[in-house]
């Protein structure tokens, strides 16, 4: 029995990566991975703590790591960090045995599940160190096109709940 693709979600922080993934893998008994629970597995700490003590740069190569090694994986979901098309070397591995979904969202809506996520304590480093909607507006403007050009298809988060995101990529993959 041959296996089948990798799901691959691509998309912005707080695009539902994560949250689709895991009922995508409930639903179909593939095995979901989150690239950066495995670069803080990897690493001995958390991402935040990886970038204050030794920036984003060697967060950016220990992510590099973690996707060559998932894109070995079959059978798998895999929810990537929202950073991760900037790197051409990763899309071109999680191409290799997969198929790629960007998780598309407008800024407003991010913005709103980011304060979200905030108010429950979880804190995601600044990209930029600027104002969070002049950094999510600048970092989208770059990735956008990055996502587009990864991406096997496109989905647009904005008015779905998670259970539609979700059976959208089961259905159209």
């Amino acid at each position: 029995m041959r296996s089948q693709p990798n799901i691959v979600l691509i998309g912005y922080r707080c695009s539902g990566k994560t949250s689709v993934g895991k009922i995508i893998s409930e639903r179909t008994g593939m095995v979901f991975y989150d690239t950066d629970d495995l670069i803080e597995k990897k690493a001995g700490r958390s991402i935040k703590e990886i970038v204050e003590k030794d920036g984003w740069d060697r967060f950016r190569e220990i992510e590099r790591g973690v996707i060559r090694e998932a894109s070995e994986l079959r059978n798998a979901v895999i929810a990537t960090g929202g950073g991760v098309v900037l790197d051409e070397d990763n899309v071109n591995n999680l191409k290799k045995n997969g198929y790629i979904i960007w998780l598309e969202g407008d800024v407003n809506i991010l913005m709103k599940r980011m304060e979200k996520d905030m108010g429950v304590g979880n804190y995601r480093p600044s990209l930029t160190g600027v104002d969070p909607v002049a950094e999510t507006m600048k970092v989208l403007e770059i990735r956008n096109p990055l996502y587009k050009k990864a991406a096997d298809l496109v989905i647009n988060t904005d008015m779905l709940s998670l259970d539609e995101v979700a059976e959208r990529v089961m259905t159209d993959s």
